[in-house]
């Protein structure tokens, strides 16, 4: 059983989304096969949901990993749209391009190589949608800085803020008190209490938390 969703709903919302793109299909398995972090196919349709849902004309991702989610991300955008996507791996990032290439988005994306908290500070705002993705050790520095970067009414998405239910205080038995679990416990309260940001937590997945800002 999923430690957040139930094996059996997980693959009912799976047969659900079936948006027949061939090659989110093989970067997907590619991921499986290659243990990478990718997002779940149906955290990707959230993300092309919200995406759409607000008219998100920028964006911003931070972690790229081979481009998966940037794809459902760019998908939503319009001709004239753009992602900035942020990746510290040459090799990811450089398959990321690859793949863009691919799904014919390479006027919608740019590929930023880099740590993201240097690269942060060279990029200009505001963006509609911002997706953090990337180490779960710097969700927290990283906040305010994503927020002011956010126009009013954008969106703050942040996965796996429910990290296999470790954050949740006695919800594993054997959960480890990782670096990783602290930090994601430590951005959760930050995010919720945020003056700026008004936030909920979707338990898909391994935990999806939006935040809008509402001023």
């Amino acid at each position: 059983m999923g430690a957040i969703v139930p094996d059996a709903v997980e693959r009912y919302l799976a047969g659900l989304n079936r948006g027949g793109d061939p090659l989110l299909a093989e970067i997907a398995q590619a991921g499986v096969e290659r243990d990478l972090p990718l997002v779940d196919a149906e955290v990707g349709a959230l993300l092309r949901v919200l995406a759409t849902a607000i008219g998100a004309r920028k964006i911003l991702e931070i972690g790229t990993a081979v481009g998966y989610s940037g794809i459902w991300l760019a998908g939503a955008l319009p001709a004239d749209g753009m992602l900035m996507t942020m990746e510290m791996d040459a090799g990811r990032a450089k398959e990321a391009q690859g793949n863009f290439d691919r799904a014919g988005l390479t006027n919608r994306v740019s590929v930023m190589l880099g740590d993201a908290q240097r690269l942060i500070a060279k990029v200009a705002g505001p963006f509609d949608l911002i997706f953090q993705d990337g180490d779960k050790k710097m969700y927290t520095p990283l906040l305010d800085r994503l927020v002011s970067l956010l126009r009013p009414g954008g969106l703050l998405v942040t996965d796996n803020v429910l990290w296999d239910g470790k954050v949740v205080p006695g919800f594993v038995t054997s959960a480890a008190d990782d670096k990783d679990t602290r930090a994601i416990a430590e951005y959760n309260e930050r995010v919720a209490t945020h003056p700026a940001l008004l936030t909920t937590v979707i338990p898909l997945r391994d935990g999806v938390s939006i935040s809008v800002k509402t001023r």
